[in-house]
């Protein structure tokens, strides 16, 4: 091979940037925060969200796969009227005196291309544990324009039945809804080595 073409190859691979290896995020708790929504009477839904989210994704986009483990502080949960806030956070709801977290844990991401579509996973609330299959839509990767770190972001969705996880009371008056569906838009930062 001539001095020539080895350093025309050279130069093509410092062009090709490396297939993507794994990749950590942290996720941001400040957009991270997950919503729910409720039927109160059969009649109108009733949403809340809990203000206090942490946990780390990782993600191989080239071999389609990762994982995540996330935590939510059940405590953080909010519905915007505080007389509410005391009802969900006691015995009859989260019990979060009891139960502080709730969690997600997942090794199995589906992905179109190099997109996330669904996560599949273990979700623990009230001391219980089930699976549940989240939708991720808006999934995208890039630079934030204001710091110049590297993240992902998308949403999550999904829709559980409340009584799966014991949670019971108010059920005959639909008060509120067995259905709860859940809202998790998410983003988090990419652990770069020093």
């Amino acid at each position: 091979m001539s001095a020539r073409v080895l350093v025309g190859s050279f130069a093509i691979a410092m062009a090709v940037p490396a297939l993507a290896a794994e990749e950590s995020y942290v996720i941001e708790g400040v957009h991270s925060q997950p919503q729910w929504e409720a039927r109160h009477i059969s009649m109108s839904p009733q949403r809340g969200s809990f203000g206090k989210v942490s946990g780390k994704v990782m993600l191989d986009r080239e071999a389609k796969k990762g994982s995540i483990d996330m935590t939510i502080d059940a405590t953080s949960i909010r519905t915007f009227d505080a007389r509410l806030d005391a009802i969900v956070k006691g015995e009859r709801f989260f019990n979060v005196e009891k139960f502080p977290t709730l969690t997600f844990k997942s090794d199995k991401l589906t992905f179109d291309g190099d997109r996330v579509v669904q996560v599949d996973g273990d979700f623990t609330m009230i001391g219980v544990t089930k699976p549940v299959s989240f939708k991720v839509t808006n999934f995208v990767c890039g630079e934030n324009p204001f710091n110049k770190k590297p993240m992902c972001g998308a949403e999550a969705t999904a829709t559980i039945k409340r009584s799966d996880w014991g949670m019971t009371n108010g059920l005959n008056l639909n008060n509120p809804s067995d259905d709860i569906k859940l809202m998790i838009p998410i983003e988090g930062y990419r652990e770069v080595a020093p």
